[in-house]
């Protein structure tokens, strides 16, 4: 028989905080990776290999156990790096064969995935202000694209490994999930981002990408903010958040994006914008909100 999932500490009081400077942080990844002078899978592999000697040194500080899981869990930890690994090389890939706008939408479907995955922990259908915060949520985010998302076979390409990126994705989350019930955050973190470094390199070096850089100030801030402080917030909040919670949050995401192409690409913004920004916004109140079941 399976066993019910141990319940989220209430302890974590600014988690939901958390949540959203992660995803604000990690929402300035895709422009960083088209302003490196690298291969996309390159990209990827900085942005983990410059984050592991500071991830380490703080996920030792204040500790005076080991950070090693047993096996079980290590393994698990392991095979998460290694999805996120899989996830950066097809999500870098797909960002510059396809439009910024498709990438993200695409790329953000394992919000939704690992929504419905937090119901079957707990083996339940959602409550209707939980249908409704993901109704929301979802009509939010196809207004937010609406008018900047173009099917076109140019695209196809970089459509699906944005698609395949947001499974590998997935993965990641709910392996990352499962660890975080029992361990802190920043040794999970330093732990999967190690195992993941590797088969980044050597993808890129299959590809034939170039992998050296001549500037290496958008790799660093790829590595700090997305790697470093965006996913080691993400992974503390989600040691008291639940996986519905989670999801709903990454779809912060193409919303800063879009106010990022507006900045930096003078993508202007329209009402259709601004109202699936605000949509997604409501559905992260209403999903905070207290539930009588």
């Amino acid at each position: 028989m399976l066993q019910t999932p141990p319940l989220r500490s209430p302890t974590g009081r600014y988690a939901f905080a958390a949540l959203i400077a992660a995803n604000l942080m990690l929402a300035f990844g895709p422009w960083l990776v088209r302003l490196s002078d690298v291969g996309p899978v390159a990209a990827g592999f900085w942005r983990l290999a410059l984050a592991v000697p500071f991830l380490f040194l703080l996920a030792g500080i204040g500790r005076r156990e080991t950070i090693m899981p047993p096996r079980a869990l290590f393994l698990m930890i392991v095979l998460g790096g290694l999805f996120f690994a899989a996830d950066l090389a097809a999500w870098h890939y797909g960002i510059v064969r396809t439009k910024l706008a498709n990438a993200t939408l695409f790329g953000n479907m394992s919000s939704l995935i690992f929504a419905l995955y937090g119901f079957l922990l707990v083996r339940r259908l959602p409550s209707r202000l939980q249908m409704a915060a993901l109704g929301l949520a979802v009509a939010g985010s196809a207004l937010l694209f609406g008018s900047s998302y173009e099917l076109s076979p140019d695209h196809l390409e970089g459509d699906l490994f944005a698609l395949l990126a947001g499974l590998f994705y997935t993965f990641y989350l709910i392996a990352m999930d499962r660890a975080r019930r029992t361990m802190a955050p920043m040794p999970v973190l330093a732990l999967s981002t190690l195992a993941g470094t590797a088969p980044l390199l050597l993808f890129a070096l299959i590809a034939g990408e170039a992998v050296v850089p001549d500037s290496w100030t958008p790799l660093l801030l790829l590595s700090l903010g997305s790697q470093v402080m965006g996913q080691g917030l993400l992974l503390y909040a989600m040691g008291y958040l639940s996986p519905l919670i989670v999801g709903l949050g990454l779809l912060t995401q193409p919303a800063v994006t879009a106010l990022i192409g507006w900045l930096a690409y003078d993508e202007r913004l329209g009402a259709a914008d601004l109202a699936g920004a605000l949509l997604i916004c409501i559905a992260l109140v209403l999903i905070r909100l207290p539930d009588r079941r």
